[in-house]
């Protein structure tokens, strides 16, 4: 019995079910894998009062906000303030004491449509508002920005 032709032919099969296994591993993976989760998507605006040093957000519309997972920074003409909102808090560096709606820590559940969520700038803090300056607030959901919005002090 003559064996030469064996061994490309073993070569040939061996090289056929790897290339099976792997096309079915990458297969598999690309398939099996769930879709990007896109976060929370909300709409919400804000206004600022130079007058009183104050920031309203107001959430109109989209899914409901877990307040505690929320990072929220506020820039004042492209300046960033000195101290940002620890959300939620009750009283913080920098801002005066009892934020109204869901930046204040004493308030159950969620952020939902509707609610609105105002702080006040202390004196301490640093650039305070002035008139018609632009007041751009960003909240932030772990690395997703679920807003950043621009609005000019009145």
């Amino acid at each position: 019995m003559d064996e030469r032709g064996v061994s490309p032919a073993v070569g040939v099969v061996v090289m056929v079910a790897l290339t099976v296994v792997l096309a079915a591993t990458v297969g598999t993976m690309v398939l099996g894998s769930a879709p990007p989760d896109r976060g929370t998507v909300v709409r919400l605006s804000a206004s600022a009062d130079a007058g009183t040093d104050r920031v309203s957000v107001t959430h109109e519309g989209g899914g409901s906000i877990d307040i505690g997972a929320l990072d929220v920074t506020i820039a004042v003409d492209g300046k960033s303030l000195d101290h940002q909102p620890p959300v939620p808090f009750f009283a913080a560096t920098g801002f005066a004491s009892g934020p109204t709606g869901p930046f204040n820590s004493r308030t159950a559940g969620d952020w939902t449509a509707g609610e609105t969520a105002t702080l006040e700038l202390a004196s301490t803090n640093d650039p305070l508002i002035a008139n018609g300056e632009t007041v751009t607030v960003t909240v932030t959901e772990g690395d997703d920005v679920l807003a950043r919005i621009e609005t000019t002090a009145t």
